[in-house]
């Protein structure tokens, strides 16, 4: 069977028919995909294939749905997949998927559940915005670009104004959105230049807008005009109001803490370790005090028991003192930035630990005004669990807080990510709480925003973290800070981008 020029496979109707039966029968998780609706299973008792008025029609029912749909043709047939071409109501053309989902690759799946997000989408930019004309609308992926094929973006126009709009579909990760989406923005403005692209919509599904909402407050609304709808279950959008978000999820641990209690014995073995060369003591927000070399943690003192271990951890017995030491001498000398062989496991693990234990050491070398000590790991502390950036908090000489995000690698989202914490460290220092919880003992902490320092190797920055930055508010003293490519070795800063007052 060949392809005509509409990209259908010519075949006789008996042969679509047979194509499709054939599928059914091999398939053994069959579900049926029309776009803007959720997929529809198929079993030997709830689905059709008739003749009706010279055409060969499928019809799929449940409780609650009913399709019927016209076949015209084989557009494609792969493993797991069979691609028709059907006639909708008025003539027009479209397309109907067949997969197998035990049986199609996780992409093609993948790419089904997008395509039925993107009418989805499409259907609620025309409720919500019905005298604007989509003239965009693409879920394609633009590397060039930074443009993610996980959310369907669209660019929608009333004379010379336009509006960018990006959505997260139920299967996406609904915090990756706004990055996507401030970065459409963006694009479009710089490509668009007869229209005036005012601002961002976003669509996400209801119950996972509150992150967004939480950055979105962080946006300076004079550089875009931006606004969310959620999603609900019955097909519909909620406008959100903002105003609602301004609840922060965040808590303060107290700063002045004791060592766990312990054992004479278990106090003994900590001292005896910590004591190593390049044995790093931090105490972590949880009250538990990590033992590391270069960032990597290889024993922690948690609730007077010192557990041991890199993969799995385990109760230390005075047995074990003598491995635990070796093993610390064993991280230091393959996590040594002068060893030989960079292809161990332990010299690539957790490279963003390794770098906070740099900037720890040699704060003064990222920002001179900075104190040297105390500096505090990710306080306050995060109830969603863990992060893929480290958090430092230190003060300035003159009581200034300022947050430092470092990566070691490129990361699209490191603006974002910022901001999660930032605005936590707004909140608590806004309420004079970080003095009363024992934090920088002896200085006066001012009340004013706190600085945000992103700190990560040179060229390791991602090239839209910039352009997603510019739409931060006004009150947001950001600045990004590449560190030379040595920086294992030694700490030498690049360069500074960004404004500070």
């Amino acid at each position: 069977m060949k392809p005509d020029a509409q990209g259908a496979v010519r075949s006789s109707p008996e042969q679509a028919r047979a194509a499709i039966e054939s599928f059914l029968a091999a398939s053994k998780c069959p579900v049926v995909v029309d776009p803007g609706d959720p997929p529809f299973p198929v079993t030997p008792d709830n689905y059709a294939l008739e003749w009706r008025s010279g055409y060969l029609t499928i019809e799929i029912w449940d409780e609650r749905r009913h399709l019927s749909r016209r076949i015209t043709g084989i557009l494609s047939q792969a493993r797991g997949r069979l691609e028709l071409s059907i006639e909708r109501f008025g003539k027009r053309a479209g397309t109907l998927s067949l997969i197998d989902t035990a049986a199609a690759p996780a992409e093609t799946t993948r790419k089904a559940a997008r395509m039925t997000y993107r009418e989805r989408f499409r259907r609620a930019l025309s409720r919500q915005f019905p005298e604007w004309r989509i003239v965009e609308l693409s879920t394609d992926p633009d590397l060039e670009h930074s443009l993610s094929p996980t959310y369907p973006r669209a660019f929608l126009r009333l004379g010379t104004r336009g509006m960018a709009a990006i959505g997260a579909g139920p299967d996406s990760d609904s915090d990756g959105v706004l990055t996507f989406g401030l970065i459409w923005l963006d694009y479009l403005r710089t490509r668009e230049r007869r229209v005036a692209v005012e601002g961002l919509v976003v669509l996400l599904p209801a119950g996972r807008e509150r992150t967004t909402c939480l950055r979105m407050l962080c946006l300076n609304p004079r550089a875009a005009r931006c606004s969310i709808f959620v999603q609900t279950a019955d097909g519909y959008e909620d406008p959100v109001d903002l105003a609602d978000y301004g609840n922060i999820d965040t808590r303060l641990e107290r700063a002045t803490r004791p060592l766990p209690d312990s054992s004479a014995d278990v106090a003994d073995w900590f001292e005896r370790i910590r004591s190593e060369q390049n044995v790093e003591t931090v105490h972590r927000g949880d009250g538990a005090v990590s033992l590391r070399v270069r960032g990597l943690e290889f024993a922690r003192l948690d609730g007077g028991a010192l557990m041991w271990g890199l993969e799995t951890r385990r109760p230390a017995l005075a047995s074990n003192l003598g491995e635990i030491v070796e093993l610390a001498r064993e991280i230091g000398r393959l996590r040594s930035p002068r060893v030989s062989d960079r292809r161990s496991p332990l010299y690539a693990k957790h490279p963003e630990g390794w770098l906070e234990s740099q900037v720890r050491s040699s704060i003064q070398e990222i920002d001179a005004t900075l104190e040297p000590s105390p500096v505090y790991g990710q306080a306050p502390t995060f109830t969603a669990g863990e992060r893929g950036v480290i958090d430092l908090l230190a003060v300035d000489v003159r009581g200034r807080l300022a947050v430092l995000e470092l990566k070691a690698s490129e990361d699209i989202h490191l603006p974002m990510q910022a901001l999660d914490y930032w605005v936590r460290v707004k909140w608590h220092a806004e309420k004079r709480e970080f003095g009363a919880a024992g934090y920088f003992p002896g200085v006066e902490l001012r009340t004013e925003a706190p600085r945000l320092l992103l700190v990560a190797p040179a060229l390791e920055f991602h090239p839209s973290n910039e352009a997603v930055m510019r739409y931060f508010g006004q009150d947001i003293e950001v600045q990004r800070i590449g560190v030379g490519e040595s920086w294992r070795e030694s700490l030498k800063v690049m360069f500074r981008h960004g404004k500070l007052g």
